[in-house]
């Protein structure tokens, strides 16, 4: 076994040449575009162990790990992936030499005399992520999902191999106070297995990504120590990293596509490489905003930086969720193969979304494969034709520090950039209120909150009179068979919380509907929502009011003619138009307390709240919300037809 301890001051011997290019020497290969490829065919050149570990590789998806192991002379013996179109992929990739089974992992039986050394795999994160915790917290072991290490663990007690790889987002370790960390621990120590467990960063490794990632080893016998990274700070003679343009130099790029189109694909032009949705924010400088601070996912419109690795590729988003190219367009295929590490001639079956998907589900194979010849070296006793180098026990990386530093970077780039763009004058300008006459113009109101000039299928007309000035914008509402002269039935009252962040330019706005009707009262929060867009280029009205866990930018006051609302949905609707029970979790009791209703009405309340559009969530639509408690995020119906909350129900679904 070769172990070299890296320290705080890299021995004398590494100043010249980093560990990363004396692994390629021993190798005989170069750093160029695509060297992973290299690398890994290299390694499977090299070592061929008489007796290769045989290995079950359990949540397979696209292959990632199985790729690393399998090129570092682990002999995959069999791979168990629930999902048929990834289990396609493994099938084209591997099926010359292990098996394949597509089967849900709660009904694989591993037979018992099936000799295994090592056993590799993750399960999915989700419960766990970071996606989850913005949703409203993480669901963690309360999630079906999260308890898919149990199934890990059993097959664990089945067939008692060496040891075992587990891999998973680093939330897993604060989930539910972390309480299922703890969980987790205990059931892989009473299978028999001493953990050694460490947060790795994929682009220390070689991957020109960063990718956070929590790796556990399980070991029924001996110690082991993690790797030390190839490339960046922390590593052996301090070895650049892996940088996206680097990468993707020489990737096919035959289907590329041209601009992002679309709402928002005038915007991103003008993003600076590295940067995403938040350049256009107050926060970072900009004269115009059109989004709030940390009101989408960072991946949102983020653009890839080519002189640094990219964020973590996401196997689901829309049609603005990144990385996209620096080139203003999105990544093909198989670009981004090489900025996941995957071989250039390993076939993903599938077509792009579901490629995707796997390639964002996967272990990157370029920290799988580090990780796996530190396993045939501490383990396995292997010979390698180079030196390991390994961390400290109770070293620190420092990847989860240097953030600050890289986020102040990408702040002066937005300087800049935005300093370049006004002395070009390349920024939109509000519309002078003044010149606005009055406007009438006529819309449709779907069932799935669509706001269209065409009638579809169940949708309601609303005709509506918009008229504006520097005092105030006015926005009246009525049906087509009312009188235009009808007088107002409500007024919503929207005024800033501080004018000197109210970006319309105008002292107030009032909503007026002529009747008191839900679909009027929705109606017009879609048509101010219309004219923030047309006129201040402002994204939404959540952007308007700001992301619900801060501080609103905006109040509203409901107001009734000649109407006694005592305890009907409008008297709940004008507390919710005033903050009341709005923005945080709140015990159902409460709630009914604060809103003045019954407790045994409150259910019916929630759902028809959100059947006028208001995003109403609970344990059953977030399981990381408390049972018994309820988030309304905002004060005015957001929903629209692509609405995840939308879809799910409040109420208990009940077998007769």
């Amino acid at each position: 076994m070769q172990l070299s301890l890296f320290n705080q001051e890299p021995p004398q011997a590494f100043e010249q040449q980093t560990w990363f290019q004396e692994l390629l020497e021993s190798l005989g290969i170069q750093r160029k575009s695509g060297w992973p490829d290299d690398f890994g065919s290299a390694i499977r050149g090299w070592i061929m162990p008489q007796s290769r570990p045989r290995t079950l590789s359990l949540f397979s998806g696209g292959g990632g790990l199985d790729i690393a192991f399998r090129d570092a002379g682990f002999e995959i013996v069999e791979m168990v992936e629930i999902d048929p179109r990834y289990s396609k992929t493994l099938q084209r990739n591997f099926a010359n030499h292990s098996k394949v089974t597509c089967q849900d992992i709660h009904d694989y039986l591993p037979d018992p005399v099936m000799a295994i050394d090592f056993i590799i795999g993750g399960p999915p994160c989700q419960s766990f992520s970071a996606a989850g915790r913005r949703a409203a917290g993480v669901s963690g072991t309360n999630d079906p999902r999260g308890t898919l290490f149990q199934e890990y663990v059993r097959i664990l007690h089945v067939l008692q191999p060496k040891g075992f790889l587990f891999e998973n987002v680093y939330g897993i370790t604060g989930a539910q106070q972390g309480e299922a960390w703890r969980e987790i621990q205990t059931a892989f120590k009473e299978a028999g297995y001493t953990l050694f467990f460490k947060l790795l960063d994929a682009a220390d490794y070689g991957v020109p990504q960063h990718r956070e990632r929590l790796f556990i080893i399980g070991l029924k016998e001996g110690q082991f120590l993690f790797p030390c990274p190839t490339h960046g700070p922390d590593s052996p003679g301090k070895e650049t990293y892996y940088s996206a343009g680097e990468a993707v130099y020489t990737a096919d790029t035959t289907d590329k596509s041209g601009d992002i189109g679309g709402r928002y694909g005038g915007l991103f032009n003008t993003i600076p490489p590295g940067l995403n949705y938040s350049f256009y924010t107050k926060e970072m400088g900009h004269p115009s905003p059109v989004f709030s601070w940390r009101s989408k996912f960072s991946d949102f419109l983020y653009k890839a930086d080519p002189e640094r690795p990219v964020r973590t590729i996401k196997a689901q988003g829309g049609q603005y969720t990144g990385p996209f190219s620096w080139d203003n367009r999105v990544f093909t295929v198989p670009e981004l193969k090489r900025l996941q590490t995957f071989p250039d001639d390993y076939v993903i079956v599938g077509g792009r979304q579901v490629s995707i998907e796997q390639i964002g589900n996967s272990v990157p194979p370029q920290i799988g494969r580090i990780l796996a010849l530190s396993i045939l070296d501490q383990v396995i006793g292997v010979n390698l034709p180079f030196t390991m180098h390994y961390l400290p026990k109770e070293k620190m990386l420092g990847f989860r520090q240097r953030k600050r530093a890289l986020t102040e970077h990408y702040a002066q780039k937005a300087r800049v950039a935005i300093a370049k763009l006004q002395s070009s004058h390349r920024f939109g300008v509000i519309t002078d209120n003044t010149t606005l006459s009055r406007v009438t113009f006529t819309r449709f109101l779907g069932e799935d909150f669509s706001w269209s000039q065409e009638k579809h299928y169940n949708s309601t007309k609303i005709d509506l009179d918009f008229q504006a000035d520097q005092q105030a914008w006015n926005i009246t509402a009525h049906h087509v068979e009312q009188n235009n002269g009808a007088s107002p039935s409500f007024f919503i009252q929207v005024t800033p919380v501080m004018e000197a962040n109210w970006p319309l330019k105008t002292t107030a706005v009032q909503l007026c509907g002529t009747q008191l009707d839900t679909v009027l009262f929705t109606g017009l929060w879609k048509a101010f929502e219309e004219k923030i867009v047309e006129i201040s280029g402002i994204a939404d009205l959540v952007q308007l009011c700001g992301y619900y866990q801060y501080h609103a930018k905006i109040k509203a006051q409901l107001q009734f003619e000649n109407y006694h609302q005592n305890h009907s949905i409008w008297r709940i609707i004008q507390l919710i138009t005033q903050g009341v029970g709005v923005g945080q979790q709140i015990e159902s009791q409460k709630l009914a307390f604060l809103w003045e209703c019954d407790y045994s009405s409150l259910m019916d309340y929630l759902v028809e709240l959100k059947n006028i559009g208001f995003e109403v969530r609970s344990h059953k639509t977030n399981p990381q919300i408390s049972l018994g408690d309820y988030l309304i995020p905002y004060i005015f119906p957001t929903f629209t037809p692509k609405s995840v909350q939308r879809r799910k129900s409040l109420r208990e679904h009940h077998a007769k």
